[in-house]
């Protein structure tokens, strides 16, 4: 059996140095990569919502059996935030967050978001949705 030499030894640390960084870099360009991927086909969408305030309670309910519903069982009903004006809480606005086109296509398909539409049609006097980017967020852990 052939023992290295030092020079050799340095030359083989080296080698073995570098293939290990080389190696960590593509990880981390393919995983920094596959994030951004997910973050840009992700559909964000919000939803400016008036309701007749003689309804209103009606329509809180709905909403939130509908959206409840859809997270749970839509893997790709990833968030929904619906808040009401303090000064006028019929006026909602909901955001929304789906990993894809794909998965809004799929989610307006369902029985819980036609019911939805259904119970809600007189509710609901305006409706304003904009597709907007997501620029960046900011949580604490566990929210």
């Amino acid at each position: 059996m052939k023992t290295l030499e030092p020079a050799n030894k340095m030359q083989f640390s080296q080698i073995k140095l570098l293939s290990t960084v080389v190696i960590l870099f593509i990880l981390t360009l393919f995983f920094s990569t596959n994030t951004m991927a997910q973050e840009k086909i992700q559909m964000v969408r919000l939803a400016k919502i008036k309701v007749d305030p003689l309804q209103l309670d009606k329509y809180n309910d709905a909403l939130k059996e509908q959206m409840t519903t859809a997270v749970r069982v839509e893997p790709g009903v990833l968030t929904y935030y619906a808040v009401a004006d303090k000064n006028d809480p019929s006026q909602i606005t909901i955001l929304e967050i789906y990993a894809d086109t794909d998965a809004y296509k799929s989610h307006i398909e369902t029985i819980h978001f036609k019911k939805y539409k259904e119970t809600v049609k007189d509710m609901v006097k305006a409706l304003e949705l904009t597709d907007v980017n997501l620029i960046g967020s900011a949580k604490k852990d566990g929210m």
